[in-house]
């Protein structure tokens, strides 16, 4: 291996669904062993909406990449409508992604600095703070959207 530098080809990229989700994600700070950042591309369907969360450390930068990307923060809705538009989200800020549009969104999401994210590892005090309404959580704007398969 190089150092000073890798690359992910784009062909080689793992994609799976998230856990508590089932949004399409690839971890490229993982498959790229990046560990002062996190940094993922998460692919929503038409009705899906990734975790709404928050971080105790760790600052996100959300980029759009295509579609229209709907964001609510707090009780807030944010709405980018043009591709490589960019939103800066503080670390307490609760947030989440969501697609209620007829369109994939995909978002190449850099989190900075890195923060655990293996659920499976955390205590249910842990869980509940960085999930404030459960896990599964949905925005207003999907709650009466039926869920799509999976």
């Amino acid at each position: 291996m190089t150092t000073g530098f890798r690359v992910l080809p784009a062909s080689e990229a793992f994609w799976r669904p998230s856990n508590q989700m089932g949004v399409l994600n690839t971890d490229l700070a993982k498959q790229l062993e990046a560990d002062r950042l996190g940094a993922r591309m998460w692919r929503l369907a038409p009705g899906q909406a990734s975790t709404r969360h928050r971080h105790r450390s760790q600052a996100e930068l959300y980029l759009l990449l295509e579609g229209t990307g709907r964001c609510r923060l707090g009780e807030e809705l944010v709405t980018l409508t043009e591709p490589l538009s960019a939103l800066y989200v503080e670390p307490a800020t609760v947030r989440q992604l969501f697609n209620d549009t007829d369109a994939d969104q995909l978002w190449l999401v850099v989190g900075a600095p890195a923060e655990a994210a293996n659920t499976l590892e955390m205590t249910a005090e842990e869980l509940a703070w960085l999930y404030p309404d459960g896990p599964k959580a949905l925005p207003p704007e999907l709650e009466a959207t039926p869920s799509p398969p999976g």
